[in-house]
């Protein structure tokens, strides 16, 4: 099948640059839980790098950064949450305000299923200078159209297949050792030593006639409380943003009225069906 193999420029993260540089990945996807994000995988399983998640995941990861998490390399076409170990930055996956060479009508996204792409190194400057010029038209990008055959690629594996397995055994091996070691100085296992507080889930006092309490529709944290005792809301105004598994989730009020109390506060851990806040509500 006809595919593209894009060179894209990099800022690359210390040892890491080298090693990256050599691999030429084939896209397979864009992320499930990371929106506008390509996900890749080098065609040669040898040049596989293999990393773990954070875990807990950052809360914030900037847009076109270039993370490795498992066998997967992603740029993260947006800002948002995400655990794939940084290796660098690059320029933009996606262009929603203006149409150019790379960015035609009706494609504001610029990499397609299987096409290839190689990173090449520049400087800080380098990149800040062609991320602003590369949405405008006026930074050019190598492409080159391919034909990729599965017949071919397929009689690679096999031809390198005792490589192949030479090197994953390698990998596995030294995987497992630094897992051993994570479990040696305490590292296998996250704790949480935050101060946050989980408010446990007990039976909510009576709520008097004219009032209404706002309930958690999920088990999470809470992000932002939007309102404050004496505010008066409208039926459908966001009083509350809770998160759960990198997803931010606003809660509307449900009728009008005016919030009389708060029952939580923000970095609260809470779980489904708790009282968030009561509200008297209007006639």
């Amino acid at each position: 099948m006809p595919w593209a193999s894009a060179a894209l420029i990099c800022v690359f993260t210390a040892w890491k640059a080298q090693a990256v540089i050599s691999l030429w990945g084939a896209l397979h996807g864009t992320g499930r839980r990371l929106p506008r994000a390509p996900v890749s995988t080098p065609l040669d399983p040898r040049h596989r790098l293999v990393t773990t998640k954070y875990n807990p995941a950052r809360t914030w990861t900037p847009e076109n950064a270039v993370g490795i998490g498992g066998a997967y390399m992603c740029v993260y076409g947006m800002e948002g949450p995400g655990g794939y170990q940084f290796v660098g930055r690059t320029i933009q996956m996606w262009n929603a305000y203006r149409n150019t060479q790379y960015f035609p009508p009706g494609k504001p996204w610029l990499l397609d299923f299987f096409d290839q792409i190689q990173f090449y190194p520049v400087s800080e400057d380098e990149l800040k200078q062609a991320r602003h010029d590369f949405p405008l038209g006026r930074f050019d990008i190598d492409i080159e159209e391919t034909t990729l055959s599965l017949a071919d690629y397929q009689a690679f594996l096999a031809e390198e297949a005792d490589s192949i397995a030479e090197f994953q055994t390698k990998q596995k091996a030294a995987f497992e050792a630094e897992r051993q070691r994570w479990e040696a100085n305490g590292q296998a296992n996250y704790e949480d030593t935050s101060s946050q507080e989980e408010i446990q889930n007990e039976p909510m006092a009576e709520i008097p006639e004219g009032f209404e309490a706002a309930l958690s529709p999920i088990t999470g944290s809470v992000w932002k409380i939007q309102v404050k005792p004496g505010d008066a809301v409208a039926e459908g105004d966001v009083i509350a943003i809770l998160e759960t598994m990198k997803i931010e989730i606003p809660i509307e009020a449900e009728y009008d009225g005016t919030v009389t109390e708060i029952l939580i506060n923000e970095g609260d851990l809470i779980q489904n069906g708790q009282a968030l806040l009561v509200m008297e509500v209007s006639e």
